[in-house]
């Protein structure tokens, strides 16, 4: 595989304005770190971008993530890992992931409202957004993650 190009040199305006706004969601937001794992992570799944699948991995394991938990985000709704307001947030990635197909339900939406202030979940809606701006960008434009030497194919 060959990456299409670099977003920082052919676009370092726009990629800026994009990490400016998933800085807020790290840093500003307020979110629970956990919760902001969860939401990269699924939406990174669901669009196939392994370049953040990688990296969020990494993050999540680097903060103390159980690897049980980190791995079996895919799987969430068969897992008892999650507790309810991860499955809420959970499933309101999973809704908004697949927009084109679930067009954003109230079943995904309503179980915010029990875990969660308004502005919580407005925050939850941008990263969820967020992610999925960066996923779009790196699948596009074929951004490759590195492989460890021992895991390279031969």
């Amino acid at each position: 595989m060959r990456a299409r190009l670099d977003i920082i040199k052919a676009a370092p305006d726009a990629y800026r304005a994009v990490a400016a706004l998933d800085r807020f969601v790290v840093k500003e937001s307020g979110l629970e770190a956990r919760y902001i794992h969860l939401i990269k992570l699924l939406a990174s799944h669901l669009n196939g971008c392994a370049y953040c699948v990688d990296m969020h991995i990494r993050e999540a394991r680097h903060t103390g993530l159980s690897d049980q938990w980190i791995n079996l985000v895919n799987v969430w709704r068969e897992s008892p890992v999650y507790s309810d307001a991860e499955r809420a947030v959970l499933g309101w990635t999973d809704a908004l992931t697949r927009l084109a197909d679930t067009r954003a339900p109230d079943e995904a939406f309503e179980p915010l409202k029990a875990h969660f202030t308004d502005e919580q979940i407005a925050n939850i809606t941008v990263a969820i957004s967020t992610i999925n701006v960066w996923n779009r960008v790196t699948v596009g434009l074929r951004t490759l993650h590195a492989v460890a030497a021992e895991t390279a194919a031969a």
